[in-house]
């Protein structure tokens, strides 16, 4: 279990993939992940943290839900054989979406906006996708508002299309079982989970399975600077993946025992330094979410049981946060964070820029920020 470089992964075959057949291969591809163990220098040899790397999907983490929530409107006659599937996405869900199409018959479209990297945007089109720029943030709820009244026209103009929604579809919290299960077949019971936080899914639907092995299971969140999931103002964001201008109802707010905010620069670093010392890395995600996780282990007796949630690989990230011009241009290559995060005892006490811890975790919209 102290190898740094060992690798686990689990012979869980889940259920919804077992009968897809010969002619629905790529389904299976999905799931069954490996997890890696990661110490330094996030944390020293004797203490450190499993990461689930999620990129070993097809498309990463989300094509677990994206194939769950097309597989529950398609068994509900929400989604009809053949309709068209339309979502608003900044990439990952995107290819998941892809996948699920070409799995089960279903043309998509989707909605992004001009901060999906070209990358991005042609590999979708090149799994089939039809995709749809937004050229105008909404002047209250960003880029995904706009993509969400984009998504809402389409609807409108494609006759029997489906929606995902997932933001708000509980199907997004229910996929992750899986994933989940796979966790506790390779770890057993886990102390602390850290999950970064988007839509909400991972974090609501891991915790949720994890807690009934180890109801005393501390779940930790990672969101970006600029977002308003856990109640700051929304800002500007760099950091893709993680992070809402809008309040996702799957965020189960009273799941989370912490939360912390990550930076740009902090993120990359943390994504460079995994790639040159474990050879696995990822994105915006990864990186904040493997900082934060080397924190908890350095500050956690070394009996203690850490997973963090890698959401996906490196490809998309080539143009982004493995781009010397591209960081240097943004001021990204500032070096090591700090060994501590900076902590605010409420979300409201200040606007964080840079890596921040808070104990006090709060719904934004039921506390009326």
């Amino acid at each position: 279990m102290n190898n740094v470089l060992s690798i686990h992964s689990t012979d869980l075959t889940s259920s919804r993939y077992r009968g897809l057949g010969r002619n629905h291969r790529p389904g299976t591809m999905v799931g069954r992940t490996p997890v890696l163990r990661i110490s330094q220098p996030f944390c020293d040899d004797e203490s450190g943290f499993w990461a689930k790397l999620e990129g070993f999907n097809p498309g990463g983490m989300k094509d677990r839900p994206a194939m769950y929530m097309v597989e529950r409107g398609r068994a509900r006659g929400d989604l009809r054989p053949g309709a068209r599937v339309i979502e608003s996405t900044s990439g990952t869900l995107g290819l998941g979406l892809a996948l699920a199409g070409t799995v089960y018959g279903h043309p998509v479209t989707l909605v992004a906006d001009p901060g999906m990297e070209p990358i991005m945007h042609r590999m979708l089109s090149a799994f089939g996708a039809d995709i749809q720029v937004v050229s105008e943030p909404h002047p209250e709820g960003g880029w995904q508002q706009a993509r969400r009244e984009r998504v809402a026209e389409l609807l409108a103009q494609y006759p029997h299309s489906w929606y995902p929604d997932q933001y708000n579809n509980p199907d997004n919290v229910d996929a992750y079982q899986d994933l989940a299960l796979e966790l506790h077949a390779q770890l057993g019971a886990i102390d602390v989970l850290v999950c970064s936080v988007g839509t909400g899914g991972h974090s609501a639907g891991v915790a949720r399975v994890l807690r009934e092995f180890n109801p005393d299971m501390r779940l930790i969140g990672v969101d970006t600077i600029g977002s308003t999931i856990f109640g700051q103002p929304a800002a500007t964001r760099l950091m893709r993946g993680l992070g809402s201008s809008i309040y996702p109802s799957n965020v189960d707010y009273a799941a989370f025992d912490e939360v912390h905010w990550v930076g740009p620069a902090e993120a990359v670093w943390a994504c460079r330094t995994l790639a040159a010392t474990h050879y696995a890395s990822g994105g915006w995600s990864v990186g904040a979410v493997a900082l934060v996780a080397g924190w908890v282990a350095r500050n956690h007796s070394t009996d203690t049981t850490i997973a963090a949630v890698f959401p996906d690989g490196p490809q998309r990230y080539f143009d982004t946060v493995y781009n010397d011009d591209y960081c240097r241009e943004h001021h990204l290559l500032n070096g090591p964070p700090p060994e501590e995060p900076a902590v605010i005892s409420h979300p409201s006490e200040q606007v964080v820029s840079s890596w921040t811890r808070c104990l006090k975790v709060v719904d934004p919209v039921r506390s009326g920020r």
